[in-house]
């Protein structure tokens, strides 16, 4: 049983909600433009219910198996679930079959397989491409210099819908250093759309940084640990 002192999901996802209305308001933007990816991977279904209880609708998860198990305790609830892992071929029909979005595309094989797999009837599966921002060699995504070839391969597929960009910069504990990145997929999506694409996705800000990521106009924030806590092992 928690304690009186350990704080409630309604209570930290309130707490979220407000850093995102301060933050939008800051930028002279409507937080309603702003989603909230509760990202609950590693947790029990339990939280997941406490959260759609206080209205929260999207959750993210990495774990392709422990977030099938959440999908089938939940489908009576309709979330909105994204998948913002990395994605190996063997994973692509389950996430074309149970997903609404995909974050972590890097690869046209991978965008391909998806469409191929996505279901009759289905809405097309939203699909946004990781950029390797900072050219980190730890870190997942393509260089930004790959991006417009990959968007125009993907936006020939049938039952996908490229979305926009997402990414994961380099972590820092100033905004000023902080929005650097962010500002530069800003810009990348803007050259897209000169381009002639039609993008409308950043996904980019966790818990430390969510701030800076909306101000450089974030329109998915992805927040685990404020929400949720610690990631479990």
């Amino acid at each position: 049983m928690p304690n009186d002192t350990t704080p409630s999901i309604a209570d930290a996802l309130d707490k979220v909600r407000n850093r995102i209305a301060l933050a939008a308001h800051a930028a002279n933007r409507d937080p309603a433009d702003i989603t909230l990816v509760a990202v609950s991977k590693t947790k029990p279904v339990a939280l997941v219910r406490d959260a759609l209880d206080h209205g929260q609708r999207d959750f993210g998860e990495n774990y392709l198996q422990d977030a099938l198990a959440k999908i089938d305790a939940l489908t009576e609830r309709e979330p909105l679930w994204h998948f913002i892992g990395d994605i190996q071929s063997n994973k692509t029909r389950d996430i074309a079959s149970n997903f609404s979005w995909a974050h972590a595309i890097d690869r046209f094989k991978i965008a391909r397989r998806l469409s191929d797999q996505r279901p009759e009837g289905y809405a097309p599966l939203n699909l946004c491409i990781q950029v390797n921002i900072d050219g980190e060699a730890s870190k997942s995504g393509i260089a930004p210099s790959d991006v417009a070839e990959l968007a125009d391969q993907i936006v020939e597929l049938e039952h996908v819908k490229l979305r926009g960009l997402m990414t994961i910069p380099a972590p820092s504990t100033d905004e000023a250093s902080q929005r650097k990145p962010f500002a530069a997929l800003r810009e990348l999506m803007q050259r897209l759309n000169d381009r002639g694409h039609d993008l409308d996705t950043l996904s980019m800000g966790m818990s430390a940084d969510l701030e800076a990521a909306i101000a450089e106009g974030a329109t998915h924030v992805r927040v685990g640990t404020d929400i949720f806590g610690a990631r479990d092992a």
